[in-house]
Formats: structure tokens, sequence, C-alpha cells
């Protein structure tokens, strides 16, 4: 049985991307640029709030001193607007409330920085006890880097035998690789289940109440 299982947040606890796009249209209309559908920015995010903003802005307009002062538009209005359209996805709460009666510690490893994860979790999870609530940090090399995961095994003493980590995107699946622990890919975010299985997914579902029957019993090799 694991005994810890590491959750991304965008795609994966939480259905974000109306905020996310909203935050990013907004910038970029207030520097003059063409904003974008808000389906098109499931395949925009998914490496930080810089990497965000360089995808969304024209390829002749990303030099640093734009892709900066796009961001701190960006940040500006995201964090008075990151709870606006947000939701936990249908049966995520109840899998935590499973997970914590079970005595399974839970944490999250988020690329979407820090302050607006300390709001965000929170605010929508408040009856669970994270052991660590992980966001981008300046310094810290964003995820497949292993670094954050690192960070929560670090902080709750857990062996990578012992941990689980669940996200929606082949940068998640990436992670868990380079950090040497077994992964579950979800289908109900913004990335595909092929993404998921070239990215060498060692489970995927479909449903979250799934994933209590790999932490109870492990991933079953067919």
């Amino acid at each position: 049985m694991k005994k810890l299982v590491i959750f991304d947040l965008d795609g994966t606890l939480l259905n974000t991307i109306e905020d996310l796009g909203q935050a990013a249209n907004y910038a970029l209309e207030r520097n003059g640029y063409a904003t974008h559908s808000m389906a098109s920015y499931p395949y925009f995010v998914g490496n930080g709030v810089r990497r965000l903003m360089t995808r969304v802005l024209p390829e002749d307009a990303r030099d640093d001193e734009n892709v900066d002062r796009v961001l701190g538009d960006f940040i500006e209005y995201y964090d008075e607007h990151c709870i606006d359209f947000t939701k936990p996805y249908n049966g995520m709460p109840e899998l935590l409330q499973d997970l914590r009666d079970m005595g399974v510690a839970m944490a999250v490893a988020s690329n979407k920085y820090q302050k607006a994860v300390s709001k965000i979790i929170p605010h929508y999870f408040p009856d669970i006890d994270f052991v660590a609530i992980e966001g981008q940090k300046e310094g810290v090399n964003v995820k497949p880097d292993p670094s954050i995961v690192f960070s929560i095994l670090a902080k709750t003493k857990m062996a990578k035998a012992d941990c689980l980590y669940v996200g929606d995107s082949g940068v998640d699946m990436e992670t868990a690789r380079r950090a040497c622990i077994d992964s579950v890919g979800v289908t109900w975010g913004f990335r595909s289940k092929k993404e998921l299985v070239e990215y060498h997914a060692n489970a995927i579902v479909g449903n979250p109440i799934d994933i209590l029957d790999i932490v109870e019993n492990g991933i079953r090799i067919s």
C-alpha cells in the first residue's frame, strides 16, 4: 500500500483552465496582443506561468522584456481572480477524503507559482491536511525537473517505493519517471490519453475512485 500520494494541481485536482485563460487574455489585451479561445489554453499550460506567457505571445514578440511585462499583468489579474471559475473535478473531493480516512498522506506538486497554489488549495480542500503544498519558487526548476518531488519526499521522510504521483500530462509522467516513483495518468485533465501513454504512465485512470485501488493494491502490469 502506498503511504503518500503526490498530486499535480491544474488538470488533476482542479479544472483551472477558465481562470488561467481569462488572466492570460487580460494580459495580452492590455498589451495590445490578440487573445486566444479557451479551447486553446489546455495546450499552452503545464510548464509554469512564464512558459505560458511565452506560448500565448506572437512568435516575434517573445523577447524577455515582453514576456516580463505580460507576465506581470497576468499575475496581477490572476492573484485576484484565480478562484472565479476554478472547480474540483467530479469525484476528487471524495477521493481525497477517502485517502485521508485511510491514513494516506497527500501532497501537491505544481508548476503554478507558490502564492497562487497556497491560496487555491486551502480554498477548495479546507478539510484536507496536505503534508506539503508546493508550487513554483524562484531558483527552483519547474517540472519535469524532479526537484519539487524530492523536496516533498525529504519533508515527509517517505521512501520512493511508498509514493505515487498523479497527474494529467506528459510533464507529470516525466517528473515521476525522473524521480523514480510510480505514476498514474488521469484522462479528465488538459492533455490526451495518447500523451500519457507516450510518456510512459505506469497506469492510466478515467475516474478518481480508481486511484484508491492503485493506492491499496499497487499497479498491475498486464
